[in-house]
């Protein structure tokens, strides 16, 4: 009897945090959009940085202030060595996301993400040498075929918008190849690593932000109306990015692997459905379609990993590094590279 209750206790929770980790996910992006679009803030620099400030702000308090999350120290020296590239990386790649966003429509930004496995898998065999299984090369055939349609078909498309999101594909897959090596030693969860890399992405575009945005945000509050809503909206997105991260630390520790691979990928769809119910914006069928071939070739890509990796001792895994000092990096967990 205690054993179901405590069944059922575990299920529960587990879809409470799918749950809300969606309702965070798809909120933030539905609310950079309207920013972007409907009013008519045409800054992704800026957003980016007020969403850095805030998370850095969330972290301290989380960490420092209410002691829900023990601080991970890391050495000053390590912090400029290893967590500033890093920093780096991760400012890139949201910069790169919220501009992608200014230009496209949420379903074709959110379809381009999805071939960030593909980009992951060739960056790590380039770069690291790394061996794959030949059946993680097969499942990642319907996800680059399904981008093509997507983008093919895509009534809304937009040259800068696109590159945008494919760059940060490549961004995102940098940033899980150099966690390998620079990060290597710290076991970071989603709340340390805002804590410190927020402070310094903050730092690194606070200066391309005035320097480049500011002219712009300065017209726009003489020329807007509703200031002061337009500002809570935007500053509510920045703390809904910091909760986005809170919320990637509950469900990681309450689900599977291969549960939050399959809800990552429902997640997707399920901002396509609001952003299209929310913005109208046109989809093709045959656009749905390369959409829905991209998000059952992730799946069917996690599932492969999972498999794999539950190989007995003594096979081959994937994927595989020749014997040298590369085999002592070990491999991020995929679960946690899905920040906002």
């Amino acid at each position: 009897m205690e054993d179901g209750v405590l069944c059922q206790w575990s299920v529960f929770r587990s879809l409470l945090a799918i749950v809300q980790w969606w309702g965070f996910n798809v909120t933030v992006i539905i609310m950079n959009k309207w920013i972007f679009q409907k009013l008519d803030f045409k800054f992704p620099l800026t957003v980016s940085c007020i969403h850095f400030i805030c998370s850095a702000i969330g972290a301290y308090l989380v960490i420092k202030v209410l002691k829900l999350k023990p601080l991970i120290v890391v050495d000053p020296e390590d912090r400029w060595r290893r967590i500033f590239p890093m920093s780096f990386v991760f400012c890139i790649n949201i910069v790169l996301g919220n501009v992608s966003l200014r230009y496209i429509p949420v379903s074709f930004m959110q379809t381009i993400k999805s071939f960030t496995p593909a980009t992951t898998v060739v960056l790590q065999w380039l770069v690291w040498k790394k061996y794959f299984d030949w059946r993680i090369w097969a499942s990642l055939v319907p996800i680059v075929g399904g981008i093509l349609l997507t983008s093919i078909t895509e009534l809304s498309f937009n040259m800068l918008g696109f590159c945008a999101a494919l760059f940060g594909c490549l961004a995102t897959s940098t940033k899980t190849i150099l966690a390998e090596s620079l990060l290597h030693g710290y076991k970071f969860d989603s709340i340390n690593t805002v804590y410190y890399m927020a402070p310094f992405a903050t730092m690194i575009l606070a200066v391309p932000a005035i320097l480049l945005e500011g002219p712009g945000v300065l017209l726009w509050f003489h020329t807007h109306t509703s200031i002061a809503s337009s500002l809570i909206i935007i500053f509510s997105s920045g703390v809904l990015a910091f909760c986005l991260n809170f919320s990637i630390f509950y469900v990681i520790h309450s689900t599977t692997a291969v549960t939050f691979n399959v809800a990552g990928n429902l997640k997707v769809a399920v901002a396509v459905m609001v952003s299209w119910l929310i913005f109208r914006n046109p989809i093709a069928a045959l656009n749905a379609v390369g959409c829905a071939i991209t998000l059952l070739g992730c799946t069917f890509y996690g599932y492969v990993r999972h498999m794999l990796s539950q190989q007995p001792p003594g096979t081959p895994r994937t994927p595989r590094t020749p014997r040298n000092r590369m085999e002592l990096l070990p491999l991020v967990n995929d679960k946690v590279d899905d920040k906002v």
